[in-house]
């Protein structure tokens, strides 16, 4: 244990002070105090205005949500597609039949090791569709129609099944449902959104 080293001379007091912690002169605020305070301002002052009792008033919300957004973009992106020109991958995936979607389908499935007993229920376009849908390798599936997804992944040469873009088109054919054109992820998102808003 090395030596204690004494000092010589008198004990001074340190030129630092120290910190105190308490008192009114130390006092921190935080922005959201004050903050909360200006909203009760601005509510007795519209009341002021309006001559009304501050607990009279109710801030109401707009009906817009976040999935009303994404289905009214899902469904202009729907009437966009329909009034654009056929493109050649659209005329190739109109001559694709059942049988090739199903081939397709199959061939799938014989990739996998186990069968899929979770879509026993679900047709072969919804399992072609949601199966599309989580394939990371061509782009994130949240927030776009699916048609616009394969679109985009063709157009950046990642090259999407051609019977996937039959299915969507033989679905959109049969019936423009919007739901369609969106992700399961999509769907299950904006259902766990409703549940944490009741």
């Amino acid at each position: 244990m090395p030596p204690k080293r004494r000092v010589s001379g008198p004990a001074t007091k340190s030129s630092q002070s120290t910190l105190a912690f308490h008192g009114a002169s130390n006092k921190v605020t935080k922005a959201g105090t004050r903050a909360q305070g200006a909203k009760k301002d601005v509510l007795s002052d519209v009341a002021a205005k309006k001559n009304v009792k501050p607990e009279v008033i109710e801030l109401k919300e707009e009906a817009t949500t976040a999935e009303a957004a994404l289905i009214d973009r899902t469904t202009e992106e729907i009437i966009e597609a329909q009034q654009a020109q056929s493109t050649p991958e659209e005329d190739e995936a109109r001559r694709i039949s059942d049988a090739a979607i199903k081939k397709y389908w199959a061939a799938k499935e014989k990739q996998r090791m186990a069968p899929r007993v979770h879509q026993e229920d679900l047709s072969v376009h919804e399992k072609v569709l949601r199966e599309f849908d989580m394939s990371s390798h061509y782009g994130p599936c949240t927030g776009i129609a699916r048609l616009k997804r394969w679109k985009r992944a063709h157009r950046i040469d990642l090259d999407p099944p051609i019977e996937v873009l039959a299915v969507l088109l033989k679905e959109m054919d049969k019936d423009s449902k919007v739901a369609l054109q969106r992700s399961q992820v999509d769907e299950l998102l904006n259902s766990n959104a409703k549940l944490e808003a009741a």
